[in-house]
Formats: C-alpha cells, sequence, structure tokens
C-alpha cells in the first residue's frame, strides 16, 4: 500500500494539471464564494508547480537556449489571449490593459526575477557568471521594444493623448514582430552559443552531464501537459481576479494593483524555474528565462492588441506616465551597468529588487 501511494505521489506532475484544468471548466463563468476560492488558489499553486516541472523536462530534451524559449513563449502566447479577452469584454475601461500588463511584465521580469537570480546565484557562489553578449544583446532589444511601444505614445501629436495613430501603431507592431524574430533566430541559430550557460571561467557549458535526456514520447507528454498548465494558471487566475479586486478595493488600494497581482501570478512558473536554474549554477538560463519573457510580452502583445484594436470599442492608451517612464529608465541604465561585466555580486541583485519594491508601493501608493 506505501509503495503504491509513493508511486501515485511521485507521478503527481500528470495528473495536476488534469484537476486544475477540471477546476477550471467547473468554474469558469461563475462567482466563487471564500471556500471555492481557496480550492481554486489551491489548484492554482498546483498547476504552476507542474508547469515549472514539465518546462524543465522539455528543458533537458531540447538544452538550452531552447528550453527557456518553450516555456517564456508559451506563457506569453496565452496571456495575450487573456489580455485581448479582457479587452473585448472590458470596454473603455479596459483602454490601458495591454500597457499595464506589459509594464508589469516588464518590471518583473527585468528587475524581479534577474534580480532573485543574481543575487541567489552570487549568494552561493560569492559571484554570479554569465555570458554579457547574450544577455546584453537580449536586453538592448527589451529596451528598444519597450520605448518603441510603451514610451513614444507619450510624446506622439498625431492623436489626443498617450496614443498612437493607426500608422504609428502599425508601425510599432510590425517593429516588435521583426525584432522578436530576430531576437529568436539570434538565441536558436546563428548565436546559440551566446545563451548557453558558463561555468565561472567563462567556459561554455554545452552539454548536461548530470543525467540523461528523458525520452521523445516523455518531452511530447511534458509540452502537451505544459500547455493544459499554463491554460489552468491564466485561467483560474482570471477567475479568482473578482475576489482579488474586492480585497483590493477593500483595502482602499489603486486598481492597478489588480495587474500586479495578476502578472505575478501568471509569471510564478517562470520564477520558480528561473531561481531553481540560479540554485543549479545555470545564471545564464535564468537570465534566458526572464529577458526572453519580457522580450516575447512586448513582441507578441503589441501586435496582438494592435490587430485586435481594429474590431475593438474604446482607445488604446499604450503610453507610459512620468513615473512609470523614470522606473522603466533607472531599469534599463542599472540592467545595463549590470549586464556589461558578465558578472554580478549579491548588490546588483538587490538593486534590481529594489527598483521593483519601488514599483510595487508606487502602485499601491501613487
Amino acid at each position: 500500500m506505501g509503495t503504491q501511494l509513493r508511486s501515485l505521489v511521485s507521478r503527481w506532475p500528470l495528473f495536476v494539471p488534469v484537476l486544475a484544468a477540471v477546476a477550471l471548466a467547473l468554474t469558469w463563468g461563475r462567482s466563487m464564494n471564500a471556500g471555492l476560492v481557496t480550492l481554486v488558489g489551491c489548484c492554482l499553486a498546483g498547476a504552476v508547480l507542474s508547469a515549472v516541472h514539465h518546462a524543465e523536462v522539455i528543458a533537458h530534451r531540447v538544452g538550452e537556449p531552447f528550453g527557456s524559449l518553450v516555456l517564456a513563449l508559451a506563457v506569453t502566447v496565452i496571456e495575450v489571449a487573456l489580455i485581448v479577452t479582457l479587452m473585448a469584454d472590458g470596454g473603455d475601461k479596459s483602454s490601458t490593459l495591454a500597457r499595464d500588463t506589459v509594464f508589469a511584465a516588464l518590471m518583473i521580469t527585468c528587475n524581479g526575477i534577474v534580480g532573485l537570480c543574481l543575487l541567489v546565484g552570487a549568494l552561493k557562489r560569492r559571484v554570479a557568471v554569465f555570458n554579457a553578449e547574450g544577455t546584453g544583446a537580449a536586453f538592448g532589444a527589451v529596451a528598444t521594444l519597450a520605448g518603441l511601444s510603451l514610451v513614444l505614445p507619450t510624446f506622439t501629436t498625431s492623436t489626443p493623448g498617450p496614443q498612437f495613430s493607426p500608422t504609428q501603431l502599425t508601425f510599432a507592431a510590425l517593429a516588435a514582430l521583426i525584432l522578436y524574430g530576430l531576437f529568436v533566430a539570434t538565441q536558436t541559430v546563428r548565436h546559440r552559443d551566446y545563451f548557453l550557460p558558463v561555468t565561472a571561467e567563462g567556459v561554455v557549458i554545452d552539454v548536461d552531464d548530470h543525467a540523461d535526456p528523458p525520452s521523445a514520447r516523455t518531452a511530447l507528454t511534458s509540452l502537451g501537459l505544459l500547455l493544459v498548465a499554463l491554460i489552468a494558471v491564466v485561467g483560474l487566475a482570471k477567475g479568482v481576479s473578482p475576489a482579488i479586486e474586492s480585497t483590493v478595493a477593500a483595502a482602499g488600494l489603486p486598481a492597478s494593483v489588480v495587474g500586479v497581482v495578476i502578472a505575478l501570478l501568471v509569471l510564478l512558473p517562470e520564477s520558480i524555474a528561473a531561481v531553481r536554474a540560479a540554485r543549479g549554477d545555470r545564471v545564464q538560463t535564468s537570465l534566458n528565462l526572464a529577458l526572453g519573457s519580457a522580450m516575447a510580452s512586448i513582441g507578441l502583445t503589441i501586435p496582438a492588441v494592435a490587430v485586435a484594436s481594429v474590431w475593438l470599442d474604446g482607445p488604446l492608451v499604450l503610453g507610459l506616465g512620468a513615473t512609470h517612464m523614470v522606473l522603466l529608465a533607472l531599469t534599463f541604465a542599472v540592467g545595463t551597468l549590470t549586464i556589461v561585466p558578465g558578472r554580478a555580486t549579491p548588490l546588483q541583485g538587490g538593486v534590481h529588487l529594489s527598483l521593483l519594491a519601488a514599483y510595487v508601493v508606487l502602485a499601491a501608493s501613487p
């Protein structure tokens, strides 16, 4: 009996995504009481943990940097679908949803995940080592897309308010798609070695000597369950959002805090996977996850909302306010100084985490 129980427990990543998907199907569109919200929250946590497990299986099978790309791309595609769905249901009140979600994702990935992983890696080995060439290229692409998509709309004059004109929005969408395509090609084909983990001496690690990779059948099963788990994560997060909104309103906090909480939930699988990679002396893999997610968030969201704006009612506000632009400028200035040496101490990790803390505080108390 004990052996059967241990065998069942060891297979939890196989049935937890299905259980979370069933919970999503049963609760979709329904109002939930406190008990049901708690149950859904448990399913959400299980889906997050199983997503991390299956992403690591796939990463072990296909190797880096393809494994990081799979998780970042899968999460972002589902996140984009959620944004477009909410915009379709929200009308004028959702005009800033895409901007707020993308900016929250940028701050969480470029400061939260990056800072935490550098801190974990540096505390373990005194100095966190990574490839500055690949990380710098990814960071430069993120900075360019953020500037084109979130800063320029504040200063354009063709339309009133922080909005793009149709021509400008088309350009921003095409630029996002082209740059994202170039980034993926650079990361996976032409300069794949720039995105591989490195040793403390700077030697590229191109193979995993610790264990044999899983079979193709196991990897395909994990890919399917990863998608199921991610759909469940985003859907259940949307389901519990009314409870989060009521809690935020009862606490007297601005509505923007809800977006921060939802973004944290959606990015939780990548955050856990990145921290585990940093603990395993694979800081470069952690940075691939963080910056790849930031790149995909802009590179896929902006074109998607640009297309959706054709039939959606209401304006599409993309331009950031002055406070958020200051935080964005600080993020990219500090990030550049962090990446250029190719190694970081706990101080750099703490600096990035302080910027994330400032963003959260200002979201709660603008």
